[in-house]
């Protein structure tokens, strides 16, 4: 019986606080496949090989959801109010400053670049995890971050935020000046849960330094019980190689390439 995990290889990673499984695939430098809600599903697995198959190791952290387990309205439901009622991990109301589990997965861009050499570590958040890739580049190896549908912080008061602190923000603003590195940043035009305001926040912040992809609903694969959201997994249209998100898709893995040095 075939399984989304088979080819990847499991392994806990401890940065002293927290422990928390990692899923591995592929050889070369270093990308971290931050998963969407509800978990590390099997459209995350799949986009992650995808990575590694353009020459690139990539880890994926488990850090809700059951690993490989496929996506339903309910099970999605269940891990949100979860993870916003019980993990102290995770931060989806402040506007302010990102969730503590960013500082797990900084310490996991050390340790994988110490470990796959390269020019430095690529990094997508989705959905939730969207702007972690963000902050993570208060850490030096994350040199390549993305941003897919960043979803937090929710609420009308958060719309126009990036779910980052003040001084991830100007890390990241510096360090894209000084080492001429930028961030990508994708989302479905119509997406309710990534406001307009965020996008052009992140515009004004970073200016020529973002690029922005914005897709219009048509370019969403078809017969998803679910209004378009997740660029790199569920709505991804594979089946069509010039699709707006397959477009998108290719963009992302080239910006790893060459940001990563495969």
């Amino acid at each position: 019986m075939t399984s989304a995990l088979d080819g990847f290889t499991r392994f806990e990673f401890d940065d002293g606080r927290w422990t928390r499984e990692v899923y591995r695939i592929g050889s070369g430098p270093a990308v971290i496949v931050i998963h969407e809600m509800p978990g590390l599903h099997p459209g995350v697995l799949a986009f992650a090989r995808d990575v590694a198959a353009a020459g690139m190791t990539v880890f994926c952290p488990s850090l809700f959801g059951k690993p490989a387990k496929p996506v339903s309205i309910g099970y999605a439901l269940g891990e949100i109010a979860r993870t916003l009622c019980v993990r102290r991990e995770f931060t989806a109301w402040a506007t302010d400053r990102s969730s503590p589990i960013v500082d797990w997965l900084r310490a996991l861009a050390r340790q994988v670049h110490a470990e796959c050499g390269g020019k430095g570590v690529g990094a997508v958040g989705m959905c939730f995890t969207g702007g972690f890739a963000l902050a993570m580049m208060t850490e030096p190896s994350v040199v390549a971050p993305v941003m897919s549908q960043p979803s937090l912080p929710f609420g009308k008061k958060g719309a126009g935020a990036l779910g980052c602190s003040a001084a991830e923000i100007a890390c990241a603003r510096t360090r894209f000046e000084t080492e001429d590195l930028s961030l990508m940043a994708l989302r479905f035009k119509s997406d309710k849960l990534v406001p307009d305001a965020r996008f052009e926040t992140l515009k004004r912040a970073f200016g020529d330094k973002v690029e922005v992809v914005e897709l219009e609903d048509a370019d969403a694969a078809p017969g998803v019980p679910m209004a378009p959201h997740s660029v790199l997994t569920l709505h991804l249209h594979r089946s069509i190689p010039d699709s707006g998100t397959m477009k998108a898709h290719d963009k992302v893995i080239a910006f790893f390439k060459a940001r990563t040095g495969a």
